[in-house]
């Protein structure tokens, strides 16, 4: 069974993928129910944590029932980011994580994210820093190369685990190609099938169905799935491919009530959490998955994503409940 540090995890992990706007604690609390096993928050700027911005700052809320969790920061400025991980690490988190792999021009722009890819000396030497600065099990969620010319993943990840990381997740694109074309798994399975390897290696991207899952272990051999796009307003994903890889067996999808009643406490946990305003905002990417695929439903979504009163969303859940309690999703 797969180890990042002293934290075990059960055979092949599903991990929450950390998403700017996404995973944060109300989300993550909903994924956690459904059989997340590992959790990772919003990727937050060391830039921000060091200057207290206030967006940065709260994306450090962590909770006892969410662990084991990992905070996940970038940058590429070394002393921003020693200081960031100090920050991290009295937030006492289970993982801390570095984002090498964002392709958002705003953070490549800054040999960020994705950006250290054209730079992997550097990418070595900040994460070697950064272990030796925490007690905490660092781990690195990358991409493939900058382009398909600088796929060099097999010898990126050995270097990595060299100077201590404790795990690595893999997204199969490169940053030119962002989310365009088909993730490549193949290179991720030469990470894993390196013997020198011994760390975890987990795969991400295009995991959008328990077949995919199901290949990703016996196909390619790694150690676990890291879950973004296809979690989003649908966080029974992960009991669905759980129960897939365990009976072969596909779950019915969750019906009207259920979803509507996760969608409700999606939105007061974020209310609770950020005030109205802004959790009324940030829940409202997550209605059109919630509800997906249901015909003629467009008026109460529209109701959902653009009242700015959190009663009005409330009620238009209920109104939808009513309407459509005796619909069947395939």
């Amino acid at each position: 069974m797969p180890k990042i540090g002293d934290i075990e995890l059960p055979d092949f992990p599903l991990l929450l993928a950390p998403m700017e706007d996404v995973s944060d604690p109300p989300f993550r609390t909903l994924c956690k129910e459904q059989g997340a096993d590992v959790m990772y928050t919003e990727f937050i700027s060391s830039e921000g944590l060091i200057r207290d911005a206030a967006k940065s700052v709260i994306k450090l809320d962590i909770y006892e029932k969410e662990r084991p969790i990992g905070i996940q920061i970038f940058g590429a400025e070394l002393d921003s980011m020693l200081q960031a991980v100090d920050i991290v690490t009295e937030t006492n988190p289970d993982i801390v994580d570095i984002n090498f792999g964002c392709p958002v021009k705003k953070v490549v722009c800054k040999n960020a994210g994705a950006g250290i890819l054209r730079d992997i000396p550097l990418m070595v030497r900040l994460t070697e820093a950064l272990v030796k600065r925490t007690h905490l099990p660092v781990t690195v969620k990358t991409r493939l190369g900058w382009d398909n010319d600088s796929v060099k993943i097999v010898e990126v990840a050995e270097r990595l685990q060299d100077v201590g990381i404790q795990a690595i997740s893999i997204h199969g694109r490169t940053r030119v190609q962002m989310y365009k074309g088909t993730a490549d798994w193949r290179p991720i399975a030469e990470v894993k099938n390196n013997p020198r390897m011994h760390i975890p290696v987990f795969g991400n991207g295009d995991v959008d169905s328990p077949e995919a899952a199901v290949r990703m272990q016996d196909e390619y051999g790694l150690d676990g799935a890291m879950i973004g796009r296809a979690s989003i307003g649908y966080p029974w994903f992960f009991r669905e491919v759980k129960h897939y890889m365990e009976t072969g067996e596909h779950l019915s999808p969750p019906s009207m009530a259920q979803r509507v009643d996760a969608a409700r406490r999606h939105l007061q946990m974020s209310i609770d959490w950020k005030g109205e305003k802004l959790g009324v905002l940030e829940t409202r990417r997550h209605y059109s998955n919630y509800f997906k695929g249901i015909p003629n439903f467009k008026t109460y979504r529209m109701k959902m994503v653009t009242s700015d009163d959190a009663a009005d969303v409330f009620a238009a859940l209920e109104e939808a409940l009513e309407a459509f309690s005796d619909y069947v999703f395939a």
